[in-house]
């Protein structure tokens, strides 16, 4: 009977938190609706040139979903399938972002990390004095990659315990600190450093502190059920089939088996945006905490050694790479985005988010969408407030 009744609570608790964000309208949020559609514009003109074959566009503005709405088609290989806003789509490196990055600052809440700790703390073989951030910022002259065949061939595949071999031993291209180059091999170390303080894969750890606490209910590694019934698909392989709940990244999907701190998260943008509010609510929504305020602060502020990179603990703010944020963003803007079409770019200044899903990759990774994030951000930028003066 007690256990029955822990069961109902549980069941009635439930609902509380896997709702999607409260819906309005842009207008209620002071955002222009008729600049929004120079969004819509945009994005099938990406479409028409076959940059993408399929988008979900999600703007969050004041803690509610501002704007949602899908467009092309999330499949058109073997088959035609029309993209919905519920469409799940495969993170690629936003991963890096959502997952192992906070997973780690969660564990440096807890007084179980540092970001001075050296790596070999826990992974006593790898060597040098690369420490926790150096990895996060990717400034620890790891290579940006490694050779999937080469790793197949040395330790067969999957083999997640020969891919840390491999990272432990392999050659730095500057001391840490020196310089920055974007490399999944930093993450894929924070994964393994997780999972040996955690004593959980990552899979596990992210889902029972950060989607499961936030009610995401759709974002997920190696997706099942439902969620898997959602999943646009991304490129055609060698025998015609197509990547579908299976991550496209080869060293997540073929070496680590498809958990990976690179790689291998699956989303929509109902889930990006509760995560969005939690981070620009200092870690919490409706109630449930993932961070606190000064762990979030501290995760997306550009170390000041390191200012002259743009990246802070796991996030894009101003590097390089961060062409997502446009040009009219807030200056403390960050976010990241994905090999397969992915972006989530974050505004603290003016409480707004932006999420761009596209499948650019499916079905024979041609497509582009670089300039396209940047086009989106600076329409959406210049809707917010531009309301016409009566």
């Amino acid at each position: 009977m007690k256990q029955l009744i822990i069961i109902i609570i549980s069941l009635l608790s439930l609902p509380a938190f896997t709702q999607p964000l409260a819906r309005s309208t842009p207008e209620k949020l002071g955002i222009d609706s008729r600049r929004l559609q120079l969004a819509d514009e945009a994005i099938l003109q990406a479409i028409r040139d076959k940059e993408i074959p399929g988008a979900v566009l999600a703007v969050v503005h004041k803690g509610k979903m501002a704007y949602l709405k899908a467009y092309g088609n999330k499949q058109v290989y073997p088959d035609t399938i029309p993209m919905d806003v519920n469409a799940v789509f495969d993170m690629a490196s936003v991963s890096k972002s959502m997952s192992t990055a906070i997973a780690v600052m969660i564990l440096i809440e807890r007084g179980q990390l540092r970001l001075i700790d050296k790596v070999n703390r826990y992974i006593p073989e790898f060597q040098g004095n690369i420490r926790i951030r150096d990895l996060m910022t990717h400034t620890s002259g790891l290579p940006a990659y490694a050779s999937v065949v080469n790793l197949q061939n040395q330790y067969g595949a999957p083999c997640p315990d020969g891919l840390i071999e491999y990272i432990s031993t392999c050659n730095r291209g500057f001391d840490p600190g020196a310089n920055f180059l974007y490399s999944c091999l930093n993450f894929i170390t924070l994964q393994r450093i997780v999972e040996i303080v955690s004593g959980k894969n990552l899979r596990d750890f992210a889902k029972e502190n950060i989607f499961d606490v936030l009610g995401m209910k759709h974002t997920d590694y190696q997706p099942t059920g439902e969620t898997l019934k959602r999943v646009a698909p991304t490129e055609k392989q060698a025998d015609g089939s197509v990547l579908r709940g299976v991550v496209h990244d080869p060293l997540a999907r073929v070496i680590n088996g498809g958990i990976s701190g690179n790689a291998g998260v699956f989303s929509d943008a109902d889930d990006l945006a509760i995560l969005s509010v939690a981070l620009l609510n200092n870690g919490a929504y409706k109630g449930r905490r993932i961070l606190s305020p000064m762990g979030v602060k501290t995760m997306i502020t550009v170390p000041s050694r390191l200012r002259s990179f743009g990246r802070s603990l796991g996030w894009d703010n101003y590097s390089d790479y961060s062409s997502n944020n446009g040009d009219i963003l807030g200056t403390n803007t960050y976010g990241h985005t994905g090999y397969t079409g992915t972006s989530l770019t974050i505004d603290p200044d003016n409480d707004l988010a932006i999420i761009l899903l596209t499948n650019r990759a499916h079905p024979n990774d041609s497509g582009d969408v670089i300039r396209l994030r940047a086009v989106v951000a600076n329409i959406v930028a210049s809707s917010i407030g531009s309301m016409p003066v009566k």
